[in-house]
């Protein structure tokens, strides 16, 4: 047995910098919660029990998020005055998760994970102490376990039954065979793992949801039940607090398709726990298209309208759900008034499929819809009271299309204590965007007038800064709370007047990657042979000299993208005014062990018009390496015979590719990959065909397929619980298996405990370990 290993001190030193603080101001943007953030944790975190069912997966003793990270401590301070107050009576040990500000800015609720389950607190900001609300009994396998405060000052939350068995064993010796049904019916589904197997799980799943509704008044701090324990799952209370609605799943209960397309019901209570009305009851949803934009038929997406006291809002398909049925209207939106009892009224159809609602007030809301065939994104203006709402068109876009990205409308807090569109006294509503452009990332606030349509540019971040806007504060005039940084400064907090250009600094947080500072940074811009503009960011070792020092081995690292518009694929999505930080999956460790990076090279894979990106997904894949080695090769830095390649997820189903179809690399690292496309049949990533609509593509896009044409070594690294669809660990190994009896060179990691992303300190440390030594041997 391979005990864990620790890579070279360069490296391990840059592991073990604890993350940033967290911020959650409050509501009047006074008071700052600061929770403090643990770096990684260590192995034994992953080593608590876990169950697996439908899809989800949880901890059976907390009934809670398994394998979590948690805040580890709690202070306050103003916005304006550094100096931060211990929170005390803090539980021990603790292990938080901040949830929210109630809207009178006295109180931050939070819970806190213990052995025996999850506890509801609230810090009491006047006096900078916790107080307990609920033991260690909220239930939150799926969906949330608790809503803040409604309107009568009360809370509701999912709690486990007191009087609740030991779950179910099962059976010592079988009862019968598992049996599974095709009655004709078309059940396509993509690729999942953790599905029910038996009738044993079924029984397990159904302990695991069993949970109560209570409620919690803050005033008194009685405790009621409201709803008897059955299988809840969401609940969501209106604005003003007299109304929620509670989703239960129900039987038959699937073995080939995860928890969201079992049967379940929406019901309608008031807040003392009387029933109102049914709002859906749907069945087992076993026959959506295999489309992107399908969805179920029926009442679906429902939510509160923001800014009314108790409206229910919901959209229904039209075209039977399936995207590919012609039809002059996807989805209709309806709309239903308290006290519930006339008729829901219908409110508008859409041309396209729904994405979401935004809510302004009576003359305000934006709908969004969504073409996946052309990537189409529309937003549109209504005014949710008229009796006939017309649509107006705000934003008719490509969203692959990142320079022309208008930004996200900024909200505020209503009397509801509910997000909607923020607007100044002139009517005017506040757009932010991460500004990407020909000049790279630069952040920035717009002002929009929605009777005109125009939009100012009222800020940008300037150069040689890298500066975010973060949040408006609507009680400082013209304010903006930032987060700003340079190639040498680390990123902190500041307030900005946008129209002064005043800035004040609100947290020093320290540099922490001293040794990345003497790391050359820069964006590279290229091209493929057939004229799609490509980029990269390529770092280059402290002190090093082109005409000094010659060529160097590199480290190339990347994840393919698919596009419909190749000169979308070329657009820049980078700044080169960002601190240089490094994540624990970075490859840019290497820098520091005189490898150049050539990280987040371009690897698109376009098909534009009606042809499908993936049917010359090879051909594509090929040129784009090409042409990032020649530039490399150009510019003096790269040794031709000592360039590795790796990549993630999909950047590691690329990498075995690039090591099957072309000759570039003198060895491979392929994390957390998927390798046979036969095992992901009823789709993939952006693929919408099924292998038996696309067979060939498949099989010239598996690298399983095509292993004996894998030349150069190849590390495979997996996490052994790998929840992700369709890289289950078993596509590591049964590459591995097709290397080994075809006499390559490979070298397959199982990563106890670790799922598609590696968490665990020991983990991290001996994922690092093993790619250092595979570059050192081969690069």
């Amino acid at each position: 047995m391979t005990r864990y290993q620790t890579p070279p001190p360069e490296i391990q030193q840059l592991i073990d910098v604890p993350s940033l603080p967290g911020w959650r101001l409050s509501p009047d943007h006074r008071w700052v919660l600061v929770s403090e953030r643990p770096g990684l944790p260590g192995i034994e975190l992953l080593t608590r029990p876990e169950r697996k069912l439908a899809g989800l997966r949880f901890d059976p003793d907390t009934f809670g998020a398994s394998k979590a990270t948690y805040a580890t401590n709690l202070t306050l301070r103003t916005l304006d005055d550094p100096t931060e107050t211990q929170i005390q009576n803090l539980p021990e040990p603790p292990r938080l998760t901040v949830s929210a500000w109630t809207a009178d800015n006295q109180y931050v609720f939070f819970k806190n994970t213990t052995d025996e389950g999850i506890e509801l607190w609230r810090v009491v900001v006047a006096e900078a102490r916790a107080e307990r609300l609920i033991e260690p009994v909220l239930h939150q396998v799926l969906g949330n376990s608790f809503i803040t405060p409604l309107g009568q000052n009360c809370i509701l939350y999912k709690r486990r039954p007191a009087d609740a068995p030991s779950p179910p064993e099962r059976p010592r010796v079988p009862e019968g065979p598992t049996v599974q049904i095709a009655d004709g019916t078309q059940s396509p589904v993509r690729t999942h793992q953790d599905l029910l197997r038996d009738e044993y799980d079924a029984a397990l799943l159904e302990y695991s949801l069993r949970c109560e509704v209570w409620r919690l008044d803050l005033d008194t701090m009685q405790h009621r039940r409201l709803l008897p324990a059955d299988l809840w799952t969401q609940i969501s209370g209106s604005p003003d607090g007299n109304y929620f609605t509670a989703k239960r799943i129900k039987r038959p209960f699937s073995y080939l398709f995860p928890v969201g397309r079992f049967p379940y019901e929406i019901n309608l209570y008031r807040t003392d726990g009387t029933f109102v009305v049914p709002l859906v009851d749907q069945p087992l949803a076993e026959s959506i298209p295999q489309s992107f934009g399908a969805v179920r038929t029926g009442p679906r997406a429902f939510q509160w309208r923001a800014d009314r006291p108790a409206t229910l809002s919901w959209t229904e398909a039209l075209d039977g759900g399936d995207p590919k049925r012609e039809a002059p209207h996807r989805d209709a939106l309806f709309r239903w008034d308290a006290p519930f009892e006339q008729s829901p009224r219908h409110v508008l159809n859409l041309k396209m499929r729904y994405a979401g609602l935004q809510w302004g007030d009576a003359d305000l809301a934006l709908v969004t819809t969504y073409r996946w065939r052309d990537r189409r994104v529309v937003q549109q203006r209504f005014a949710p009271e008229a009796e006939q709402p017309e649509l107006t068109t705000i934003l008719d876009r490509s969203w692959e299309d990142r320079y022309g990205d208008p930004g996200e409308f900024v909200t505020s807090r209503n009397r509801f204590h509910r997000a909607t569109i923020h607007r100044d006294t002139a009517g005017r509503a506040y757009r932010m965007g991460a500004g990407f452009s020909e000049e790279g990332k630069r952040p920035f606030l717009d002002r929009f007038d929605f009777n005109t349509l125009e939009t100012e540019r009222l800020w940008r971040s300037e150069a040689p800064h890298f500066e975010n806007a973060v949040l408006l504060l609507p009680n400082r005039a013209n304010t903006l709370l930032t987060v700003r940084e340079s190639r040498t400064e680390r990123p902190n907090y500041f307030l900005r007047n946008w129209k002064t250009g005043t800035l004040q600094q609100l947290s020093d947080f320290p540099d922490s990657y001293a040794p990345l500072r003497e790391v050359h940074r820069e964006t590279i811009r290229y091209q493929r042979a057939d004229g799609v503009d490509l980029s990269g960011v390529l770092y280059l070792p402290p002190g090093y000299d082109v005409a000094r020092d010659g060529r160097l081995p590199v480290l190339m690292w990347a994840y393919p993208r698919e596009y419909k518009s190749a000169a979308n694929a070329g657009q820049r999505t980078d700044s080169p005014y960002q601190y240089t930080s490094i994540h624990p999956h970075s490859p840019l460790f290497w820098s520091l062990r005189g490898y150049a990076i050539f990280d987040n090279f371009s690897m698109p894979i376009v098909g534009e018009g009606d042809a499908e990106p993936n049917e010359t997904f090879v051909e594509q894949l090929r040129a784009s390496a090409q042409a990032a080695v020649d530039e490399l090769d150009r510019r003096g830095v790269a040794d031709r015979k000592r360039i590795a390649v790796g990549g993630h997820s999909y950047g590691a189903f690329m990498t075995a590719n690039l090591l099957a179809h072309t000759d570039l690399f003198a060895a491979g690292i392929a994390r957390s990959g998927a390798y046979n496309r036969t095992l992901t049949p009823f789709g993939f990533q952006s693929e919408e065909r099924t292998l038996w609509e696309a067979a060939e593509t498949y099989l010239t896009m598996s690298p399983f397929v095509n292993a004996d044409k894998i030349n150069a070594p190849l590390l495979l690294l997996h996490g052994k619980e790998d929840p992700n669809s369709g890289t289950y660990p078993m596509q590591s190994e049964r590459l591995f298996a097709a290397l080994k009896g075809l006499g390559k060179v490979a070298r397959l990691v199982l990563l106890p405990e670790e799922g598609h992303g590696y968490r665990a300190r020991e983990s991290v440390l001996h994922m690092l370990w093993e790619m250092d030594a595979w570059l050192g041997r081969y690069c």
